[in-house]
């Protein structure tokens, strides 16, 4: 259903589960590096572990100690017998490209909405990697500004972190559409600072009538 309340000058984008994603997996990175120190571990229990360590996070500031103790919890027990180096490791290797995916469908659609003229964005809940990693991924040439919590001193769902990337788009709430993976953190933050939204369900069985299961579907939502 196209966007008709407004006239839409600006797209922004959430990156984790939207724009890229860890390949193979979360788990397959740790047990790399661990392997790398002697220790072994199987990647579903790590992805299994992980995803209770997100769940369970609260209050998440996207630090290297925040982050560290998450890795550790992947871990569990075996967390115990991992030294010291291994964190800042781990850390150094989601850094690199190779560790992660840009979705088949994404640089097409940011190709398409720059033609049209529309002004491009990133607000993502991040740290100090993200714009090296954007750029090594080829992404970063598409977008006006880069939006990092880790600079801005809040994290999505505050609507803080939006009205910083309007400031710097130079838009009205209104001219723009936000889209993300999280239904809290990216539409209803979104929708709190005034802007429009939608979720892209990637993979999910269900969803609702306005969720996108592909990021070329934002082309049908915009006037060509």
């Amino acid at each position: 259903m196209k966007i008709e309340d407004g006239d839409i000058r600006a797209v922004t984008f959430d990156v984790g589960g939207t724009l890229i994603n860890p390949w193979p997996s979360v788990g397959h990175v740790y047990v790399e590096v661990a392997r790398e120190f002697g220790v072994e571990a199987e990647p579903d229990f790590i992805n299994w572990r992980f995803k209770d360590a997100w769940k369970s996070a609260h209050n998440f500031d996207y630090s290297r100690t925040a982050w560290f103790e998450i890795v550790r919890e992947s871990f569990g027990i075996e967390g115990a017998e991992l030294p010291d180096e291994f964190f800042p490791r781990v850390y150094e290797r989601f850094a690199d490209p190779d560790v992660w995916i840009v979705y088949g469908d994404v640089m097409g659609t940011l190709e398409e909405l720059a033609a049209r003229e529309l002004k491009l964005a990133v607000i993502s809940n991040w740290d100090d990697r993200l714009i090296p990693l954007l750029e090594r991924l080829g992404l970063t040439r598409y977008f006006d500004t880069i939006v990092a919590s880790c600079n801005v001193g809040f994290t999505k769902p505050s609507p803080v972190i939006f009205e910083q990337a309007l400031r710097w788009l130079k838009v009205r709430p209104e001219q723009v559409l936000h889209i993300g993976d999280s239904p809290i953190e990216d539409c209803q933050g979104a929708r709190k600072a005034g802007m429009h939204a939608r979720l892209i369900a990637r993979g999910r069985f269900t969803k609702a009538v306005d969720d996108l299961s592909s990021l070329r579907e934002v082309l049908d939502l915009l006037p060509a």
